[in-house]
């Protein structure tokens, strides 16, 4: 058995701490589309597709909340990605980011390259992905399955509930 598929969610006490950390670096308002919201989705789609895709967990929740905490813009912000790959390594840095040095890797390669890049062949990367481009009926793009990088998030139930959570104010 390997390390993604035995990983542990974050506990409650790792998650609120990532959030508090995350949440007060993101300078945007609150009700972006690319804010706390979206995370909480992000998370929520990740942790659906970990059962078919064998993501780690814990990696798949750190992305939800790393990946667009270094946003200036609700427009085209390309730093974004790799900001937030920085934010994760400053806290991690600090002795704060529960998370072990082989997740710290997944998880900066995952924020760097997920505006960037089509896809990834490390099933914990392709499932962060997933997540996020599962979310972007919130913006108004229409899911599209070929952009998607693993079966279980091409599923279409899987991209209709999706889109309900997105959508939903």
């Amino acid at each position: 058995m390997n390390q993604s598929t035995i990983a542990e969610a974050l506990s409650p006490a790792e998650r609120e701490a990532v959030l508090e950390y995350t949440s007060g670096c993101f300078v945007l308002p609150d009700h972006s589309p690319h804010g706390p919201d979206h995370w909480h989705r992000v998370r929520h789609n990740g942790l659906l597709l970990t059962g078919a895709t064998g993501a780690n967990r814990r990696v798949i929740e750190l992305f939800a909340f790393f990946h667009d905490s270094c946003r200036e813009t609700d427009g085209w912000d390309i730093e974004h990605g790799p900001k937030g790959a920085e934010l994760a390594l400053a806290y991690h840095a600090e002795g704060l980011l529960p998370a072990s040095a082989a997740e710290l890797d997944l998880l900066v390669i995952a924020c760097r390259g997920h505006t960037v890049e089509r896809t990834h062949a490390d099933a914990t990367i392709a499932t962060c992905w997933d997540a996020d481009r599962l979310d972007l009926p919130r913006v108004g793009i229409k899911v599209d399955p070929q952009y998607l990088c693993t079966d279980a998030a091409r599923d279409p139930v899987v991209i209709r509930e999706a889109e309900g959570r997105a959508v939903v104010r």
